[in-house]
């Protein structure tokens, strides 16, 4: 596995994601729709992980999209840690526990597995599968 891609992509993928999710979040406060920075995220990241697993697997074909996934989702929740809740949350009234509870969280850490994975699948297994014949 190409870790140092992995992480990087991830990297990326967070902050656009970030970027995005103050965006819907400053449009949200003006507009009063409170679930729409949530939402924006939650459609933003399909896509940041799908275009993340194509770049990632131009260079490796044979690390499975779940482990893809859980690198690039493990750099985005440290990121999270490390930025998000000290800058975003807290000032808000939060904290790292209702930010790392919180449903919202983990139905986006699964969806950053179920996309990477379901790259793999659809893309890398069949090229690596007859490759192998």
């Amino acid at each position: 596995m190409k870790t140092k891609t992995a992480i990087v992509i991830g990297f990326i993928i967070w902050m656009i994601a970030i970027l995005c999710y103050t965006i819907a979040g400053s449009i949200a406060v003006s507009q009063q729709l409170e679930h729409l920075p949530g939402t924006v995220l939650f459609i933003v990241v399909m896509p940041l992980v799908w275009l993340g697993s194509e770049y990632y697997y131009k260079e490796d074909n044979k690390t499975h999209g779940y482990w893809v996934g859980q690198t690039m989702l493990l750099t985005a929740a440290a990121l999270d840690a490390l930025i998000t809740v000290p800058v975003f949350i807290i000032p808000l009234g939060g904290s790292y526990y209702s930010f790392f509870t919180a449903l919202e969280f983990w139905i986006i850490a699964f969806e950053f597995l179920t996309v990477a994975t379901l790259y793999w699948y659809i893309r890398v297994y069949p090229k690596h599968k007859t490759s192998k014949a």
